[in-house]
């Protein structure tokens, strides 16, 4: 009788016990299961969709295959394109977002972050961003400028003042070129007076002057050609150059080049942009008066140059020893 209370009092304890252990069993055995259905569920995570936006009326957002200006164009979209935003990055102080596009995820590329809405906080993997060739190109351009695309760091180094001290602003730099300029046309007319400020010369000159139309030509043709001044030439009808340039709104300043056609005190400079198609700036008495677009007009002028807008995004500037030419250079010399 005592051993059979005792069992009976402890049988309790054992089936808790017996439960206790049955529950910690199966909580193992389901854990595992628990994990390998979570794991494809995240793995499939939709992905994160960003549309363009604030674009001009009439402009394509350009897909490049860098995360840069002057990276090669792979797509160019509309507003209102959804596209799948894989992240964005801060690249030489600018922000860009790798996208794919939702019908072709094999084709991606890189945007401005600011015309696609909303932005991927997510930021890619660093291996990505070496991919794009940004910082080895960024290399090369340093140890061989020849091979770099990059625009001009500054105005003085676009208007072809080299050789400037670092610290001059670009107004003094601008300034210091005109003066320049304006030195060597008084040196070369005080050098070279015209056919009214020319005096008689006296008797006794007539055979020295005689004899040097006589003599023969200088063995030295170079000799010659330093007597010429040594300023720039004003470029020629139709002449071919290149002037900073940007299309897009917060698209920084590149190199567009530039046809410039003269017909007196008039000028048409034409545009042609990186991306295709052209812009034409009118120039008419020395200031610029207009271009073929039908946005909104207005330039400032620091010294000789001169700085335009067209409509919303488009930026210019142009010397007037481009744009004007020959009438620039008689206006300087009056």
């Amino acid at each position: 009788m005592p051993g059979r209370a005792s069992e009976m009092l402890l049988s309790p304890t054992a089936k808790m016990m017996r439960r206790t252990v049955t529950l910690r069993t199966t909580l193992l055995i389901a854990a595992p299961l628990l994990l390998t259905a979570l794991l494809p569920a995240r793995a499939e995570e939709a992905p994160f969709v960003s549309i363009v936006t604030d674009l001009a009326p009439g402009d394509l957002l350009n897909v490049r295959a860098t995360a840069s200006a002057m990276g090669k164009i792979k797509a160019r979209l509309p507003n209102g394109t959804s596209v799948n935003n894989l992240g964005c990055n801060d690249v030489n102080g600018y922000r860009w977002c790798k996208v794919a596009e939702i019908d072709n995820p094999q084709g991606t590329g890189w945007a401005p972050a600011r015309y696609l809405n909303p932005e991927n906080p997510a930021a890619v993997a660093e291996v990505d961003i070496e991919a794009t060739g940004e910082s080895t190109a960024a290399a090369a351009g340093d140890s061989n400028p020849a091979t770099a695309d990059q625009p001009p760091p500054d105005l003085t180094a676009r208007l072809d003042a080299t050789g400037r001290e670092p610290t001059m602003t670009a107004v003094e730099a601008i300034g210091r070129v005109a003066i320049e300029d304006a030195y060597r046309l008084a040196l070369f007319a005080s050098e070279n007076p015209s056919a009214g400020e020319t005096q008689a010369p006296a008797a006794a000159d007539k055979p020295i002057r005689n004899r040097a139309a006589n003599a023969a030509p200088p063995a030295n043709a170079q000799t010659v050609a330093r007597l010429q001044p040594p300023g720039r030439p004003a470029p020629a009808l139709g002449a071919r150059n290149e002037i900073p340039c940007a299309r897009h709104v917060g698209q920084p300043m590149t190199s567009c080049k530039a046809g410039v056609v003269h017909t007196g005190d008039k000028a048409e400079v034409t545009v042609t942009w990186p991306d295709g198609g052209t812009r034409v700036i009118r120039f008419q008495a020395g200031r610029p008066a207009g271009s073929n677009a039908s946005g909104e007009f207005r330039y400032t002028r620091e010294g000789s140059l001169n700085m335009i807008r067209v409509g919303v995004s488009e930026r210019f500037e142009i010397t007037d020893q481009l744009a004007l030419g020959d009438w620039w250079l008689r206006g300087i010399g009056q």
